[in-house]
């Protein structure tokens, strides 16, 4: 995992978020996302770009399937915030996403929501600016993502889109 180092931690220099100790099914849906060409596909999308091919790379399920397991496997990490937000103003705003991501962030697999509580604070306001925009969420196979899409456009300004991650930031799942 050169990419998100080899603890998971990830690379902002890299847009290679934290991965260390995500679900294996949100891993393992992802991973087939990008190698089915559902993800990293959008012109605009630079990191799904250079994702796609790592996953391309597993040629089986059962690699998938083993790279999903051992993600989870890995102690979560958490890094400090790294963007301006007001947690306050955030907690309005979060009160929609409570609804698939939990009141605590952990997320539902029902649902096909994934944990967003401990999630790096960049990764997460990069992947709500890419659904607002339509670089995520477009594609008509991603039925998650299509679900998240009308969300994130609830987010009136880069500043809605700041104050809802700092306040997630504030979650313990």
């Amino acid at each position: 995992m050169p990419c998100h180092q080899p603890d998971g931690s990830g690379s902002p220099v890299l847009g290679a978020p934290n991965i260390a100790g995500m679900k294996e099914w949100y891993v393992e849906k992802q991973l087939e996302k990008f190698r089915d060409g559902i993800r990293g596909t959008h012109f605009s999308d630079v990191e799904g770009m250079r994702m796609r091919p790592m996953a391309l790379s597993l040629p089986t399920d059962e690699d998938v399937k083993a790279v999903a397991h051992y993600v989870e496997s890995l102690p979560p990490v958490r890094h400090a915030s790294s963007l301006p937000g007001d947690p306050r103003a955030g907690a309005a705003l979060y009160a929609t996403c409570s609804a698939c991501h939990g009141p605590n962030g952990a997320g539902n697999q029902d649902l096909g929501a994934p944990r967003i509580g401990g999630i790096d604070d960049w990764y997460l306001a990069t992947q709500l600016r890419k659904f607002k925009r339509g670089v995520r969420g477009a594609d008509s196979r991603d039925f998650d993502a299509r679900l998240m899409r009308p969300m994130a456009l609830t987010l009136a300004d880069d500043d809605a889109v700041r104050n809802v991650v700092a306040y997630i930031g504030t979650l313990r799942p």
